[in-house]
């Protein structure tokens, strides 16, 4: 029954999209949100059906039919089901539901109401497909498929010219990395003469065609490795290519949850994961995720600290942990990449609904410097929204406690700039625990900052809204026991049901265990002193972060303007192409040439009509010359 987990997302889709005018919101309602839910009582029985099996019969591999099928290149429509894919399975309509509840809630009062469904089931269907997929090119088109409903959802006001222009921004941008990732598909099978996962990885597994590239060489797999890496870049929102993913935030709050922080931007994490074979044949390749992970991570960190918003500092705060991801990722720590993929899912899609609670209840305001008392009058949302800080931020016991620092200990046995990754990850974190107790601080506690001109009655959302965001914080308060390390007296559950899915290339209990009980601390210790200074600043002298912006002027406005970066990439990336496509393209290739010649042709055509018509006289006397005229041409030609 495994085909029916992805179809009947789809299915509902289809019918909401089809037939959704005529239908009563209340049956829009049952049929997204029920389509979501059956899937997901699928997917839970295909997961305990896959944990009953021996290890022996794994992965499930179902192929339901021939694709393509071009000489030699055969691409099979097919699913595998292993515990990669099962934990992702889980976590796309676990939450995917969730998120549906809540949208019924949240989104009851808008136009398009039907649409919104239909978007948001079909992209349930092409993120199932994308981590179901058996074979790298089925993987693309659910790669594509959630990248389109990304640009369907973000642009769902398509009224206004900021959501429009953020979905663009977000396609243009995502086909940049989806580039490098037909060019790894493509290097796959020049290589390996076959695009599916088990074909490619049995091959690998033969030493003697396939040896491990040394790092500084860079061969075939260290090439594929990269290309991966562009295309998981690009849908994970890492460095360079991370500016779609903070615009995204034009969209309903509802898509930001489920979308730009719990599922599709965690696909880029996912693929290096699965792809851990070539990974850990490329360990220059590795290298760069570890690099471009723990920068990212700590660059976007920094943008958040100053951002007013409420949902583009938690936009910034997804960069950054996707980039927490993506150095356990470069670490070898595929496992642990997973484990903070997943409370991830649960936390940070609690923080953006809550955040969008407090935004239906604010009437629509999202600068947090006009909110403030909130908790007196939105309780349930100020204490699932304080779940979540305590999680992202990694204060024990809560989940991001122990995925980060699963991430972080990788990084640091890293036989590569481990210590240094360490460093920037530790860093990365107190500016997180910083900007989120900043967050929660300025939106619910202190003196309210907003007037009755500005909004005329706060209140506490729904039930439909809050149901949602209990059950996502007690996910966010025991997922983490899922992965309690041996030094605190675990097991590390996750790393072992991880493992031989992900083809851990290394242990991650390379340190004692007073080396890492130490490393524990230091970064707990980090996490606390970032709440610390965010209550000094806003608590016990609010004065002080305005007086410490006019001090430091210029770095306040450089992290203000996110770097400039979105600048930067104007006056180098879109004017000149903008400007090469109006001048030489537009001006000189399609008016002067194109157009030109087009109507050169028919002036030709119409200036010789014009002249010879005036052979056509009515004197016969005219038309017996023209024939003497042919005539003697004639004879000339063949007496030449």
């Amino acid at each position: 029954m495994l085909w029916l987990i992805p179809i009947l997302p789809l299915l509902g889709a289809a019918l909401n999209g089809v037939f959704g005018k005529r239908l009563s919101k209340t049956l829009i309602t049952s049929i997204a949100v029920g389509s979501v839910a059956l899937s997901f009582l699928v997917a839970v029985r295909e997961f305990l059906t896959m944990l009953s099996l021996p290890e022996s019969q794994l992965p499930i591999l179902t192929d339901y039919f021939t694709w393509i099928q071009a000489g030699r290149f055969q691409a099979q429509f097919g699913f595998m089901l292993d515990h990669l894919s099962g934990l992702m399975i889980l976590i796309v309509t676990g939450v995917g539901f969730l998120i549906h509840v809540y949208s019924a809630g949240y989104m009851a009062r808008e136009e398009g109401f039907y649409r919104y469904f239909a978007y948001l089931n079909l992209f349930v269907f092409f993120m199932l497909t994308l981590v179901l997929a058996d074979n790298y090119l089925l993987m693309f088109v659910g790669w594509e498929g959630v990248g389109l409903c990304s640009y369907l959802l973000i642009g769902f006001w398509f009224t206004r010219k900021s959501a429009a222009d953020a979905g663009k921004k977000a396609f243009i941008v995502n086909r940049v990395g989806d580039f490098g990732f037909i060019l790894a598909i493509m290097l796959i099978y020049w290589t390996f003469e076959r695009i599916d996962f088990q074909g490619v990885f049995s091959r690998l597994g033969e030493a003697s065609d396939f040896a491990v590239e040394p790092l500084g060489s860079v061969g075939v797999l260290t090439a594929i490795g990269l290309l991966l890496f562009l295309g998981a870049a690009g849908k994970s929102a890492q460095f360079p290519l991370y500016v779609w993913l903070p615009d995204a935030m034009e969209g309903p709050t509802p898509v930001s949850a489920l979308i730009h922080a719990a599922t599709m931007v965690t696909a880029g994490v996912y693929m290096v994961a699965r792809s851990a074979a070539i990974y850990n044949h490329a360990p220059g390749a590795l290298l760069v995720v570890a690099v471009v992970g723990a920068f990212t991570a700590i660059f976007a960190a920094s943008i958040g600290l100053v951002q007013t918003d409420i949902k583009r500092v938690l936009a910034y705060s997804t960069v950054s942990q996707l980039g927490y991801m993506f150095l356990a990722c470069g670490a070898g720590a595929y496992a642990a990449a997973m484990f903070h993929l997943m409370t991830h899912a649960f936390f940070k899609a609690l923080l953006f609904l809550a955040a969008g609670s407090v935004i239906h209840g604010m009437g629509g305001i999202q600068d947090i410097r006009k909110m403030g008392g909130l908790r007196r009058v939105m309780p349930w949302t100020h204490k699932t929204f304080l779940v979540g800080t305590l999680a992202i931020a990694g204060i024990p016991p809560l989940a991001g406690f122990f995925s980060k620092d699963a991430a972080l200990w990788a990084a640091w046995n890293d036989a590569n700039y481990g210590k240094l990754l360490w460093l920037v990850g530790v860093i990365a974190a107190s500016f997180t625990s910083f900007y989120m107790f900043r967050l929660l601080i300025l939106t619910f506690y202190g003196s309210p900052c907003y007037t009755e001109q500005d909004v005329h009655h706060v209140h506490e959302s729904p039930n439909s809204i809050l149901i949602p965001l209990i059950v996502l914080a007690a996910c966010s308060i025991v997922a983490g026991f899922a992965g309690v390390p041996p030094v605190l007296g675990g097991d590390n559950h996750i790393q072992q049901f991880l493992t031989p899915a992900a083809h851990e290339a290394k242990s991650e209990s390379l340190g004692t265990t007073a080396v890492e009980l130490t490393l524990m601390a230091i970064s707990t210790g980090a996490a606390l002193a970032g709440a610390g200074l965010a209550y000094l600043f806003y608590v016990v002298r609010p004065a002080l972060p305005e007086r410490l912006s006019v001090q430091a002027h210029s770095m306040y406005s450089i992290m203000l303007n996110k770097y400039y970066v979105d600048e930067i990439y104007d006056s180098v990336v879109v004017w000149p192409v903008v400007r090469m496509s109006g001048e030489f393209l537009w001006k000189f290739v399609d008016a002067f040439m194109i157009d030109g010649a087009v109507n050169g042709i028919g002036r030709l055509v119409r200036g010789s009509g014009a002249g010879l018509r005036h052979m056509q006289s009515g004197y016969v006397r005219t038309y017996a010359g023209w024939i003497l005229l042919g005539g003697v041409l004639v004879i000339a030609w063949f007496l030449k």
